[in-house]
């Protein structure tokens, strides 16, 4: 099994021990769902609600896994996101969730093997193009695409508007919803500089 895929297997063999919802998203996640690329960490949203946050993040550095910066724990109150790496040095980036729409991406998530003995719980492709159309980085756009060129004649578009739509209007950013309209025509595919912020 590769480090990146032990990684998560082990992180997530734990949160399941706990009983947790949760999914990986995420590069990871667009190695199921788009074009393979080099991913270095793992990524997870993992559902602690509001106000609850410690008892989530001090079972997981009582369990070893090392902060990446001083004061993790302060760090992920104030920004919702744990950032640790696992025993042999991966780095994970872990969302501390509570809005609606992160109950919504966990619920919709399913295992897939990536190797043999490597069943891993992610988010759905729709919910992957969501995430990352409302990041928008210019890696996001590129990783989208390749989900859209993918996975096109299988995607539900409407699911993916009718999530994104919300999340547009709260970041302020009329373009989001404009790659969206692209891609969904297909104006935008194996070409990343339509889409460019």
């Amino acid at each position: 099994m590769t480090p990146l895929f032990a990684a998560a297997f082990e992180l997530q063999t734990f949160m399941g021990r706990q009983n947790w919802s949760f999914c990986i998203i995420g590069g990871v996640a667009l190695l199921r769902w788009g074009k393979p690329r080099l991913t270095r960490d793992v990524d997870v949203s993992l559902l602690t609600g509001f106000g609850a946050e410690d008892r989530f993040i001090e079972p997981l550095l009582a369990a070893g896994y090392k902060p990446r910066i001083p004061d993790a724990a302060a760090f992920a109150r104030k920004n919702r996101v744990l950032l640790i790496e696992s025993s042999a040095g991966v780095p994970i980036d872990l969302g501390l969730a509570a809005l609606p729409y992160e109950y919504l991406v966990v619920d919709r998530s399913t295992l897939y093997e990536f190797e043999p003995g490597c069943e891993l719980r992610t988010c759905s492709a729709e919910d992957l193009m969501v995430l990352k159309l409302f990041a928008s980085r210019p890696r996001d756009i590129i990783d989208v695409e390749s989900v859209a060129d993918r996975m096109r004649e299988s995607l539900d578009w409407d699911y993916v508007a009718a999530q994104l739509g919300p999340l547009a209007e709260l970041k302020e950013d009329p373009t989001i919803m404009a790659r969206l309209d692209a891609l969904r025509q297909g104006t935008a595919a194996g070409d990343s500089h339509t889409l460019a912020p």
